[in-house]
């Protein structure tokens, strides 16, 4: 995909549609590849997403969890997912946008729509986990009424980070 490809199609042309298995090889590649590139993240990260998405397609309840591929065309451009973690309480996970389609709104219509579907699912709190180095997610969490609740330094994925919680009243 070339750089303002997304922007020049524009945010209307872009649907959000269901996780489908299919979708499993392109998103665990998309964020090995990303967040080396970005994080410098070693293989241990994208081996994590695979374990993820492995867990998710074999056992998710599709009456509660639900995970969305937004989408120009062919092009996927960026995912987000909901699972329980409880009888009211979900988990953000597996957010993310190529950075072709950043800065044009879409990471909010993501995050409206898990956090839309964790509401309309009876969910009264959500939490997500992520490192202090997104910065344009962490404002977009922060905007969207999410609250910091710990912060620490860790050494994940063979770089040094800060580990972030987040939490959400729905």
């Amino acid at each position: 995909m070339q750089a303002g490809w997304a922007q020049a199609l524009g945010m209307e042309n872009i649907v959000i549609r269901a996780f489908e298995p299919s979708d499993r090889a392109w998103l665990v590649a998309q964020h090995g590849r990303l967040y080396a590139q970005d994080e410098g993240f070693d293989e241990s990260f994208e081996a994590l997403v695979d374990e993820i998405l492995s867990a998710f397609v074999a056992q998710h309840d599709p009456s509660c969890e639900q995970g969305w591929i937004a989408q120009a065309g062919d092009e996927r451009l960026g995912s987000i997912f909901c699972v329980r973690l409880s009888e009211r309480r979900a988990k953000l996970r597996l957010f993310l946008l190529v950075p072709e389609a950043r800065g044009q709104g879409l990471g909010g219509r993501l995050l409206r729509t898990c956090m839309t579907y964790a509401k309309h699912k009876g969910y009264s709190s959500m939490q997500l986990w992520t490192h202090e180095s997104h910065k344009a997610a962490c404002a977009l969490y922060a905007k969207s009424g999410w609250s910091l609740v710990s912060s620490k330094p860790v050494h994940s994925f063979g770089v040094e980070l800060v580990e972030q919680s987040w939490e959400i009243e729905l």
